[in-house]
């Protein structure tokens, strides 16, 4: 009798699939429809990169120098060889935006990091110590939100002096208050948790408990308020700038040179409407995407 032709034997362990080989090239089209889908998320992103880049890297963006100019070329309007035009000394205007990017981003970056800072620990002891601390730091956040941020911000920018890092300090305290608020309320949200209560339970010091659980697990919703506040912080500081209490003369800064141009509306109309608009560009591109990464961590479980 002869045997039987059997196939190959199949009754072993499965072997895992192989990673298809289009996978890259699917996570690609992915993010093609994704930010096609979302054209505005998309052009607000390039935006920023741009900023960014001329903040950190203005020579790739201009060879123009943007201290020195040559008066027989002052006021021209904007052209191939002048993006932006020139302003009353004969400097070429693109170039000053350029490279004043860095002095309002880097003032903006220092008052949201003091904000983020001391508003985090206020929040955090807050949230943590209650009782007493609580309610007396919630009553210093509340004298701090009944002022008007602009005024504030005045009145300690007079009283700690002009320049661009004092412009940082007094517009990061205004933001104090609320980044308290958040923190608090995030930490009062996970100090009631399970796994924080059996931490406690089991004996975990109390700053081992905060440094491991609570600040990792609330520190999210408080950077996504940073994001948000970013757009803000350069209006404020471009703002402050605008008054003359920022960088003196003739540092390029946004808001100075806008207040540089006033003069000059009837007649060289590109002096304040340009860097005015790469002011408000920033601003709603800044916001859009502080949008984008609220929904995103609304959405994250």
């Amino acid at each position: 009798m002869t045997g039987l032709v059997t196939g190959p034997d199949t009754s072993g362990p499965a072997t895992d699939a192989l990673p298809s080989p289009g996978r890259p090239a699917t996570r690609v089209r992915r993010a093609a429809r994704f930010w096609v889908a979302r054209p505005g998320l998309a052009l607000s992103a390039v935006l920023l990169v741009l900023v960014l880049v001329a903040a950190l890297f203005p020579g790739l963006l201009t060879s123009a120098d943007p201290l020195s100019g040559v008066p027989a070329e002052r006021l021209r309007p904007p052209s191939g060889a002048h993006p932006f035009g020139t302003d009353q000394l004969g400097r070429d205007l693109f170039a000053r935006v350029v490279h004043g990017s860095s002095l309002t981003l880097r003032a903006t970056g220092l008052a949201v990091a003091v904000g983020l800072v001391a508003g985090s620990v206020l929040g955090l002891l807050a949230g943590y110590l209650g009782g007493l601390v609580d309610d007396a730091l919630m009553r210093l956040t509340d004298v701090l939100l009944a002022v008007p941020g602009l005024l504030l911000s005045l009145a300690l920018v007079t009283a700690l002096g002009f320049g661009t890092v004092e412009v940082a300090i007094a517009v990061g305290v205004t933001s104090v208050a609320m980044f308290a608020r958040v923190m608090r309320a995030e930490v009062l949200r996970v100090a009631g948790t399970p796994y924080v209560e059996a931490a406690r339970a089991g004996g975990v010091r109390w700053y081992a408990v905060l440094l491991r659980h609570v600040v990792p697990n609330a520190a999210a919703p408080v950077l996504v308020y940073a994001a948000v506040d970013f757009g803000a912080v350069v209006l404020q500081v471009s703002s402050l700038s605008f008054l003359g209490y920022g960088a003196r003369p003739p540092e390029p800064e946004w808001g100075a040179l806008v207040a540089g141009g006033r003069d000059y509306l009837a007649t060289a109309w590109w002096l304040t409407t340009l860097p005015g608009l790469t002011i408000a560009a920033t601003v709603l591109a800044a916001n859009r995407i502080a949008r984008a990464l609220d929904g995103e961590a609304k959405e994250t479980p």
